[in-house]
């Protein structure tokens, strides 16, 4: 299977000038972990929770006064769309990342894929978890 068929398409994006505080609301509101920092065509990093919160809030710095481009991650790994699942399986083990941006082959950012879309994807393939599912259902039903 390929990462297209799993990867999230809409991509919100941040500005490498946007303060940490406004980061952490973008987040909630979009309920993800991360944020890519720049477009689609330039993408200069990314800055997850754990960033603000380590890189910010730990410190004791104020995060209405940290910027983006002060916290971001850089450079962000990526897979292709065309790559299968275990590409970007081994990419995240390889490199300790739990998403990776996805480019099209223009080389621009044309989606986003993350450990959870790829482990929902396995599990809902998996036999022994249909199986499992199936029982749960079959006994509950009665």
């Amino acid at each position: 299977m390929k990462i297209a068929a799993v990867m999230t398409r809409h991509v919100e994006y941040a500005a490498p000038g946007d303060p940490a505080s406004e980061l952490a609301v973008m987040m909630g509101d979009l309920d993800v972990g991360a944020l890519p920092i720049g477009s689609d065509e330039e993408l200069l990093g990314v800055v997850t929770d754990r960033d603000i919160l380590y890189r910010v809030v730990a410190r004791g710095l104020h995060p209405a006064q940290v910027e983006a481009r002060d916290i971001l991650s850089s450079p962000v790994i990526a897979c292709r769309e065309s790559d299968d699942l275990q590409t970007a399986m081994d990419l995240m083990a390889a490199n300790h990342v739990r998403r990776l941006a996805v480019r099209g082959e223009s080389g621009k950012v044309v989606g986003w894929v993350t450990l959870a879309d790829l482990s929902r994807k396995l599990l809902l393939d998996s036999q022994t978890v249909q199986q499992g599912l199936a029982e749960i259902s079959r006994d509950t039903a009665g």
